[in-house]
């Protein structure tokens, strides 16, 4: 299956989808797989997405994960997962918390292996119930199960950083999540000042990634409440993509004839390819409207560095927003 979730064709499939890189941001040095309990070892109790109750006895030390976002939070606060489903996919999309090789992949994040995941007697697996809603039951009869959203597009910012906190509570590290968000928090700050600085505060851009299916090529476009244009919109900037979008995720689906929507000159268009597909340097070459486009005209197409997840935690959002900024100012 695609990383880039490909069964979103319509923008209304995003709904039941959960997708500078020269500056690696560096994870807190992550416990080895299924490593000690913190130091305070009492039970934890959260509340998750359902606003079910979930009491740990211990802060939980043998996590998987079946989410990439989740995944990533997981290794940012110092302990490392002894599952996650699509490891190989994981390494592709995603640098800014790296999994040891020690890591276990327990299937695909559509069809996660139930098997795998009680194989490795975890004390915690997180998880988005939308995805895996049937998944859930399953996992509870022998497993404690925390389940997220994923994307919130009305505060997709308010819900990573409440996200990180729930997982941080489970783990017993708070303080390590008070730390994950004060260095994003500043890596926001900084970033505003130099795209001010360079006069680029208020100047449109565009977020998109595509595949192509056949002859065919889609374009999915991250509108207003996707995780990445609120990262941006942090900065100053001003997301120039007003078509339809999803109210979970913030995407919309169009193709490069909707792109044409993308007037204002200023406008520089961003887009993700990690995998080795690129749909738009090499799909869309010899496309005679792509070639129009005021963006491609004036070389303001800008490719992001492999491997930043568009729809993590804070590591892959700072990431993100580091690759607009050397974008403005480079």
């Amino acid at each position: 299956m695609n990383p880039l979730r490909t069964a979103l064709v319509a923008v209304a499939a995003a709904a039941v989808l959960a997708a500078c890189g020269t500056t690696e941001t560096a994870a807190p040095e992550p416990a080895a797989s299924g490593g000690t309990a913190p130091a305070s070892a009492a039970p934890v109790t959260v509340t998750d997405s359902r606003g079910k109750q979930v009491t740990l006895d211990r802060p939980a030390t043998k996590v998987v994960a079946l989410e990439w976002g989740e995944a990533e939070m997981v290794v940012g606060l110092g302990v490392m997962p002894v599952g996650v489903a699509d490891t190989k996919g994981y390494a592709t999309w995603v640098t800014a918390a790296k999994l040891d090789p020690s890591v276990k992949d327990v299937g695909t994040r559509q069809e996660p292996s139930v098997d795998s995941i009680a194989a490795l007697q975890p004390d915690l697996v997180v998880m988005e119930a939308e995805r895996d809603s049937a998944l859930v039951p399953q996992l509870e009869k022998f497993v404690p199960v925390i389940t997220f959203k994923g994307s919130d597009a009305t505060d997709n910012l308010g819900r990573m950083r409440s996200d990180l906190k729930l997982i941080a509570t489970a783990l017993g590290k708070t303080a390590e999540a008070d730390k994950l968000l004060a260095d994003f928090d500043a890596a926001l700050a900084d970033g505003k000042s130099k795209l001010a600085a360079a006069g680029a505060a208020g100047k449109p851009f565009a977020m998109a990634d595509g595949w192509k299916d056949g002859s065919k090529i889609s374009i999915r476009m991250f509108g207003k409440g996707a995780l990445v244009s609120d990262v941006a919109t942090e900065l100053g900037l001003v997301n120039a993509w007003t078509g339809e979008v999803d109210p979970v995720w913030g995407l919309g689906a169009t193709d490069v004839e909707g792109l044409t929507a993308l007037k204002d000159p200023d406008t520089r268009f961003f887009y993700n390819a990690s995998d080795g597909t690129d749909v738009f340097a090499d799909g869309l070459a010899s496309n005679a409207i792509w070639k129009k486009l005021p963006f491609v005209e004036k070389k303001q197409v800008v490719k992001l560095p492999d491997g930043i997840w568009t729809f993590g935690g804070p590591l892959s959002s700072k990431q993100y927003a580091e690759a607009l900024v050397k974008a403005y100012t480079g």
